[in-house]
């Protein structure tokens, strides 16, 4: 029942009544420290009180429980050392991090406890130490890899091809080599290697993905941006691709152009999530998700009723007209790309002066060039502006998200010889097997000292205030003019020195 509470005091939008309500519950706690503290005791969900108040984006209950882990260790004048304690904290030997719960939260008011102290300090330290060494040097090896991968298809096995044309419309000239002829030479040869190369590669993928999508789920490791949820399907469907054309390759079947063409569409794509790691580039790839996955998520859905209408029409009007004067809607697969071009003004519109058009044509592209080009595409426009306006203020923000959520994920993945435990240990200073991260405090005098004016003017005033009263106790028989001008003038006397009182707190500053 005591847990519960807590859990619900958490939840409480008084945040003073809630903090002094969860003293005095634990104060009842028979098990302070050991495991059985109602503290660390989870709800349904797994989550301590710790961890749903960054959940929530509670900040205020945030940082009282914070302050109730901290030890001051030594203080020298403005300076204070404190040691936080990192239990729950540290995404090391949490199964389910608290970072990562924080990132991973719809709420923005959660986002807020990455700039905390001693959530702050932690998240730089991994990231300087560890995190943004391994994120480069995983860059390059992904850029080489994609680099290895891309010679292989430009120098892939072909031939010329023997058979005769099939229609004065085919225009192959090469066509792929079978099993047995495609490694005879040295190029051969050393383009297997890079094959091998790039097959190992994506099976590595796949093994460092699957396990994470079985730990945390389909819908909230694909659907979370900043967890890098779009680029995840990326770069399974890019491994799926290469797995597919070595299969397609080993049994000399024909059509691995289009597995092999996918497969480097995506995997250059991805290279958008290695750049998420650098400041200069992070910001601008998250906006480039949210306008993707957004705006133009929904009005891809408008263009493609748009572009299967319009191009069922042209096809239509062109179906008994000769292929050879007007060909770009002689089949309807070439109508449908032939009407996405014109939808995004790629080509203008296709006519030969030499025959004569049928009429239709000419009212049905009138009607397209209104609606795609003048209304559809504007709009598109219009939202990727207001997108661009809102994610703009945010998108710092994002990027610290976006930063934490890279560090957890590589934290989680490298062994942990290359990624030792950040803090200190609490045998060091007597406080048992708990880690601890020391943060240096520089406490402001002059903060101190104007707070210290503050309290006294304001004692000041309640004095003259307190005199004030007194007199008019002391003078009940006196007129009720007198009564006023005797109140009046206490106020004056107050306010007056109060002035004077801020007049030198003004200066001092």
């Amino acid at each position: 029942i005591g847990n519960t509470v807590l859990h619900m005091l958490v939840l409480q939008p008084n945040k003073t009544f809630a903090c002094h309500m969860y003293s005095l519950i634990l104060s009842y706690d028979r098990n302070k420290e050991g495991p059985g503290s109602l503290e660390l005791i989870p709800n349904n969900d797994g989550l301590t009180p710790f961890k749903l108040a960054g959940v929530e984006g509670n900040t205020v209950m945030f940082q009282y429980l914070m302050q109730k882990r901290k030890h001051n260790l030594w203080s020298f004048g403005p300076l204070t050392t404190v040691l936080y304690d990192l239990t729950e904290i540290d995404s090391w030997a949490e199964d389910q991090s608290f970072l990562e719960l924080i990132v991973s939260t719809k709420k923005r008011e959660a986002r807020q406890i990455l700039d905390l102290t001693p959530v702050k300090e932690l998240v730089s330290l991994k990231w300087n130490m560890y995190g943004r060494p391994y994120f480069c040097f995983l860059a390059l090896f992904y850029v080489l890899y994609m680099v290895c991968f891309t010679m292989c298809c430009v120098y892939r096995p072909l031939k010329p091809r023997t058979g005769n044309k099939t229609s004065s419309r085919d225009n192959t000239i090469y066509v792929q080599k079978m099993l047995q002829e495609s490694y005879m030479t040295y190029e051969d040869e050393l383009r297997l290697v890079g094959e091998l190369i790039t097959v190992i590669g994506a099976v590595v993928i796949l093994i460092l993905e699957i396990p994470d999508i079985l730990r945390v789920g389909a819908a909230k490791y694909f659907g979370q941006t900043i967890l890098g949820g779009p680029f995840h399907i990326i770069v399974i469907t890019y491994a799926c691709m290469i797995l597919v054309t070595t299969v397609m390759c080993l049994t000399s079947t024909t059509g691995e152009v289009v597995s092999m063409s996918f497969a480097l569409m995506l995997g250059w794509c991805n290279v958008m999530y290695v750049a998420q790691g650098f400041q200069m580039l992070g910001p601008f790839t998250i906006m480039i998700q949210k306008m993707i996955f957004g705006d133009l998520m929904r009005f891809c859905w408008l263009m493609a009723v748009v572009i299967l209408g319009f191009a069922s029409a042209f096809y239509i009007i062109f179906q008994t007209e000769n292929p050879e004067n007007l060909g770009q809607f002689y089949n309807y697969p070439m109508s449908l790309f032939t009407t996405f071009e014109l939808f995004l003004t790629i080509i203008d519109g296709p006519a030969n002066y030499d025959v004569d058009l049928p009429f239709m044509y000419s009212v049905v592209y009138f009607a397209f060039a209104i609606i795609a080009t003048l209304l559809m595409l504007n709009l598109l426009i219009a939202m990727m502006g207001d997108t661009h306006w809102r994610v703009a203020h945010e998108r710092d923000e994002l990027w610290r998200a976006q930063v934490v959520a890279t560090t957890v994920m590589l934290e989680r993945k490298l062994p942990r010889c290359l990624w030792p435990r950040s803090g200190i240990c609490g045998r060091e200073y007597g406080l048992g097997d708990r880690w601890y991260l020391r943060v240096e405090d520089r406490v402001d005098p002059n903060k101190h000292k104007m707070m210290r004016y503050t309290e006294a003017f304001k004692a000041q005033d309640k004095d003259n205030y307190d005199k004030g009263l007194e007199k008019l106790e002391i003078n009940r028989d006196i007129p009720y003019k007198k009564e006023l001008s005797a109140l009046s003038l206490s106020r004056r006397t107050s306010r007056t020195s109060s002035h004077r009182g801020w007049e030198i707190l003004r200066r001092n500053t």
